[in-house]
């Protein structure tokens, strides 16, 4: 099912693109981060994830210059973390504009845990589905859409892993449904499709046995790890404070 396909009003455009122009306030960019993408008929429709992990900056730094990444942004909703203080917010848009990249934060509209009881379950999984349709998630996906016109952008969550960060799950699989071509770039600099990382999860849950059925995916859309309050400590970030959690 495609969700999120929406009639934008004429004049929201171009604040969109200025809203990843003036990312942060910081410098231009350098001449080897183009921030006009180099191939019009493929990278306009690409968009790159990223997890910071316990990345120390240097490396994290090559990982976004390795992939000409020019905007990065922030889609935790917590954009804070307790084992890895330089991917604290300010920490890490100051180390990026020092760089010649430009960070966006839009945890608060595109972020995995959203504002409000009717999207989450009994459990406190949040419902993917329900944040897919709300009208500031939406306005979120839109201005990834906009920017991704004219930069090379990568969303950044914490889990090094994408399989079950939000940024896969809930944003990713809402842009491939708009036919942009998701990317994610792993901790080793390698660069994995969703082609490859679904073949790679399937083979985890079936331990590489053939099945005489090609079984669709039954599971709901939702978070695969609860949110709720008691599950993490006070100031967590979800996948910014452990692999098993979602942001």
């Amino acid at each position: 099912m495609v969700i999120g396909r929406t009639m934008r009003s004429p004049g929201t455009k171009a604040a969109r693109i200025i809203d990843f122009q003036v990312a942060g306030g910081g410098p231009k960019l350098r001449g080897n981060m183009p921030a006009m993408q180099d191939d019009l008929s493929e990278a306009k429709r690409t968009i790159w994830t990223v997890g910071h992990s316990n990345h120390p900056p240097e490396r994290f730094l090559d990982l976004l210059k390795q992939h000409r990444i020019a905007v990065v942004v922030d889609v935790r909703s917590s954009p804070f973390c307790r084992y890895a203080t330089h991917f604290n917010k300010q920490v890490i848009q100051a180390a990026l504009e020092a760089d010649g990249l430009k960070y966006l934060f839009l945890g608060d509209l595109i972020g995995g845990r959203a504002e409000g009881e009717r999207f989450y379950d009994e459990k406190g999984h949040v419902l993917y589905g329900e944040v897919a349709r709300s009208a500031r998630f939406r306005e979120g996906i839109d201005r990834l859409l906009d920017g991704i016109q004219t930069f090379r952008v990568a969303l950044l969550c914490g889990e090094e892993d994408p399989t079950n960060c939000h940024r896969r799950r809930l944003i990713g699989r809402v842009l491939r449904d708009q036919d942009v071509t998701v990317v994610h770039i792993r901790g080793d600099g390698r660069v994995q499709s969703e082609d490859e990382l679904t073949a790679e999860e399937k083979f985890r849950k079936t331990k590489g046995q053939m099945s005489l059925f090609d079984m669709e995916d039954s599971d709901e859309w939702k978070s695969t790890q609860s949110v709720l309050p008691k599950s993490r400590p006070p100031n967590s970030l979800g996948p910014s404070d452990g692999p098993q959690s979602d942001d």
